[in-house]
C-alpha cells in the first residue's frame, strides 16, 4: 500500500526522532476519534481519517482522511484561519496523574508551572470565548511532540470561525459543531 501523497504532505508525520516511538504513537492514537486535523496545503479540514504506522516507514505516521466519508472533509479552509493555542494536552502519567492535562511549554521546551485536568481546562477555556469565536481545537503536522525524549505531547491549533467568511454561516456553524462534538467525546476519554 502506497502512503506518500504528494498532494498532501501534512497527513505524513515524522517520528523519527522520537526517544519512545511506541508511546508517541499509542497516545496520538488515542485521538483519532477526537481531534480533527488540519492541512493548510490543502486547505482541508479532516474529522473522519485513521491513523496508520506503514511498517516499511518505520519513522512516520500517516494520516488517512476516510475516502468514503468525504461529506466529513471540510474546505475551503484557509491557513489564516488556524491559530497556535500554545496549549498541549499532556497525559497524565508524564505528571502521576491518570488521564489527560491540559498545560503550556516554556521557552526551553519545560512544562509551565501549571497542570489542569483536561476537561476542566478545556471547559473554562471554552466559557470565556465570545460565541462569535469559539474554542474549536484541531490539530496540524508538528503538533505532536515529546518532552524529555520519552512523553508525548500535543500542541493544540484552533479554528477562527471569523477568518472564515467566504464559508457560508452554516457551513461554519458545521464546522463548529463538528468539533464541538469531538470535543466531547475527547472530555469522555481524557478522565482515564
Amino acid at each position: 500500500m502506497e502512503f506518500e501523497n504528494p498532494d498532501n504532505p501534512d497527513l505524513a508525520w515524522d517520528i523519527e526522532n522520537f526517544g519512545n516511538k511506541r508511546r508517541a504513537t499509542d497516545f496520538v492514537k488515542m485521538f483519532e476519534e477526537t481531534l480533527c486535523v488540519y492541512s493548510g496545503a490543502v486547505e482541508q479540514l479532516y474529522t473522519n481519517y485513521d491513523i496508520f504506522y506503514p511498517e516499511e516507514e518505520g519513522r512516520r505516521m500517516v494520516i488517512l482522511p476516510d475516502p468514503a466519508a468525504y461529506h466529513d472533509t471540510f474546505f475551503g479552509i484557509v491557513p489564516e484561519a488556524v491559530l497556535e493555542t500554545g496549549l498541549y494536552i499532556i497525559p497524565g502519567d508524564l505528571i502521576e496523574q491518570p488521564g489527560l492535562f491540559l498545560t503550556n511549554l516554556l521557552k526551553d521546551r519545560s512544562m509551565g508551572p501549571r497542570q489542569v485536568p483536561f476537561e476542566s481546562g478545556a471547559r473554562a477555556i471554552m466559557a470565556k470565548r465570545p460565541a462569535s469565536d469559539p474554542f474549536l481545537p484541531v490539530l496540524v503536522k508538528g503538533d505532536l511532540r515529546e518532552l524529555e525524549e520519552q512523553w508525548p505531547v500535543l500542541h493544540l491549533h484552533r479554528i477562527k470561525l471569523s477568518e472564515l467568511q467566504h464559508r457560508s454561516s452554516l457551513e461554519r456553524k458545521d464546522i463548529a459543531g463538528v468539533i464541538t462534538e469531538k470535543l466531547e467525546a475527547l472530555f469522555t476519554l481524557s478522565h482515564g
